[in-house]
């Protein structure tokens, strides 16, 4: 899992690629296609093929095609699974303190 994780988080260590991510997970399962990506992002259509490719080699964008389109969309399960790795361990070495600490 660990390996999975480092991929899937660094396919979103750029501001573009998070821009590109947010705006597929607003969409919902319908997805995008390349065009309405670079509409709502304004990125420009060679960047944004490059930032597509990287997120969808981490796991991240699904890419189907539909006649002369490709539909992008946001992996959930893989976004889910990543919030759990990252969150899975949340306060385990804090300091228990007893009730009456305040």
């Amino acid at each position: 899992m660990w390996e999975t994780a480092a991929q899937g988080f660094a396919a979103m260590g750029s501001e573009a690629r998070l821009k590109v991510l947010k705006c597929l997970i607003r969409a919902g399962q319908g997805g995008l296609t390349v065009g309405e990506i670079r509409d709502r992002t304004g990125i420009p259509p060679s960047t944004l093929a490059h930032h597509l490719k990287f997120l969808a080699a981490g796991g991240l964008v699904e890419q189907e095609r539909a006649g002369r389109s490709v539909i992008n969309r946001a992996r959930y399960d893989t976004l889910e699974n990543l919030a759990q790795f990252i969150l899975s361990e949340c306060c385990a070495d804090a300091p228990k303190r007893a009730a009456n600490d305040g």
